[in-house]
């Protein structure tokens, strides 16, 4: 069963499903994993009749503690500061940082993905009172919290600490300041110049009252207060806040002996990494998710979270052959949704896994994984081939005309195609076929020679049309020649761009025309410029 419909099976009476964001900076496309995987569980859900409401909050009341986007004075002047009241980049013309960067940025992706959320800003539900409650229940019973930090984490806190961050009535600071005393009506705070590293307190010091957005909870004590706030009963966490003795251990335990309510069921993910390393939006480390969202399709988006279960990690390199990939294995899962022969083994549930990646969770997913679909590296060499005509050259591979929804598909991979090359490609994808046989075929031996000669004649009988076709037969060619797969390409890359590598050789055969390789690989087999 789909890792989305066991939790689906199990759960019982109706769901609040949440998923929320600090905005410290350009969000990156990892981000996405947790909002497209709690969607799953939310359509999930539904389809199971099961009464469910979907959450996305912005944390925006955490203060900056990164340095990501400010530049010059801005980062003494803002650092330490709650991010809804740090103005947004110049130029926007966002309310705020946090604003500009998930409001703006950010949930501008939801829509296209098929994700719709009710969204909430955690800066309006504290200046509103709604967190109020939650605050004096944790204010009164700070001794216990501090008992789960040093119980779960084996974290000290000193015996005069308070969960909460006061916003400094100086400065503006929430980062900067230490909380040491609630008399039931007010807390005393100083906002030290040395409690951080990476923010600078004024020194003032004195009583407030905390309630109405003029302190906010610390995280674990926050994390708590938001699932008794929203009856939240599924919400799951990266695998960094789901380590032992970590941030979501100390805030389950929180919302157990605090507020008296069990914790939410959690999912935990792993990370996207990029070229093996974990992004980071406070370092800049990664791609963000509203470039990425401007250069895949949203169905590929989805796939790229949803065809693995939460707990496997994801390597994701736009650099490399991760984009080739991931269309061509979501092209074979279309396939096999369909019912149509496929390469290879299938993951489990393969259907369930295209229905999932669908933009609109109502379509028949048979029917669109039927849909002609070119393939990815096919379509980055065709588009590169001059006098091509991209849309009559697919449509006679497919066998019949492209209809309305394939040659949507067509256009929209032709772009991505043209993005990817100029952005992202490596070397190897970028071709120039040769319009004379290149001078490098002089440096051919004679059995890549007489390979080439072979070749020819048995493409001028077979007439291979397609990538996988031409694929084939380049091989057989080789095998029956006692030739090594890469001196037979060698060959080949050398007879039509003019170098000893290249993209996959049956893909570049299978994009230009017949007579044209057949007439080349002669050619080149003679030595001959033509």
């Amino acid at each position: 069963m789909y890792w989305a419909d066991e939790i689906a099976a199990a759960a019982e009476g109706p769901q609040v499903v949440n998923d929320s964001k600090t905005p410290s900076g350009t969000v990156h496309v990892g981000s996405l994993r947790g909002v497209v995987l709690h969607d799953a569980i939310v359509r999930a859900l539904r389809e199971r009749g099961v009464e469910t409401r979907f959450l996305y909050g912005v944390d925006d009341l955490d203060p900056m503690d990164a340095a990501a986007h400010l530049t010059g004075d801005s980062v003494e002047r803002y650092m330490g500061m709650p991010l809804a009241m740090v103005p947004a980049p110049e130029g926007s013309g966002a309310a705020s940082y946090a604003r500009h960067f998930v409001g703006e940025l950010f949930m501008a992706t939801f829509a296209p993905l098929g994700v719709a959320p009710e969204i909430y800003w955690m800066s309006e539900r504290y200046a509103d009172g709604s967190v109020d409650p939650y605050i004096r229940v944790a204010l009164d019973r700070a001794d216990l919290v501090r008992d789960i930090y040093r119980r779960v984490s084996h974290v000290e806190k000193r015996e005069d600490w308070l969960p909460i961050s006061i916003i400094c009535e100086v400065c503006g600071r929430s980062g900067t300041t230490l909380a040491t005393d609630w008399n039931g009506h007010t807390v005393a705070y100083s906002c030290r110049p040395d409690l951080v590293d990476w923010a600078k307190g004024c020194g003032h010091s004195g009583r407030v009252i905390p309630f109405k957005g003029r302190a906010k909870l610390k995280w674990n004590v926050d994390w708590a207060a938001k699932w008794s706030l929203f009856g939240v009963t599924i919400e799951g966490c990266g695998k960094d806040l789901a380590t032992a003795g970590g941030s979501r251990e100390r805030s389950d335990a929180i919302a157990r002996d605090v507020f008296d309510r069990e914790p939410p069921l959690n999912v935990s993910y792993e990370f996207l990494n990029i070229g093996g390393k974990k992004m980071s939006t406070s370092k800049g480390l990664g791609v963000s998710a509203h470039d990425m969202a401007a250069l895949l399709p949203p169905e590929l988006i989805r796939f790229l979270f949803l065809r693995s279960k939460p707990r496997r990690a994801l390597d994701f390199d736009p650099e490399g052959d991760t984009i080739p990939g991931l269309f061509d294995e979501f092209d074979r899962i279309a396939a096999a949704t369909a019912g149509l022969p496929v390469r290879g083994e299938l993951p489990p549930d393969p259907d369930r896994i295209f229905r999932a990646s669908l933009v609109d969770a109502a379509a028949d997913a048979a029917v669109e994984g039927a849909r002609f679909r070119p393939p990815f590296r096919h379509l980055a060499l065709l588009i590169q081939v001059p006098g091509v005509d991209v849309e009559a050259r697919l449509a006679a591979e497919k066998g019949s005309p492209l209809d309305e929804r394939e040659t949507e598909i067509l256009r929209e991979r032709v772009e991505i195609c043209r993005r990817w090359l100029a952005a992202f490609a490596p070397d190897r994808y970028r071709v120039e076929v040769q319009s004379e046989v290149p001078s490098s075929v002089a440096e051919l031996d004679p059995p890549q020679r007489a390979y080439m000669a072979t070749l020819a004649d048995a493409a001028d009988g077979e007439r291979p049309a397609s990538g996988d076709a031409w694929q084939d037969l380049i091989f057989r060619t080789a095998k029956a020649a006692d030739m090594a797969s890469g001196y037979a390409f060698a060959a080949i890359y050398a007879a039509f761009l003019g170098r000893a590598n290249g993209p996959r050789a049956g893909w570049l055969l299978a994009s230009l025309e017949h007579a044209f390789v057949v007439e080349r690989l002669r050619s080149a087999a003679g030595g001959q410029r033509t």
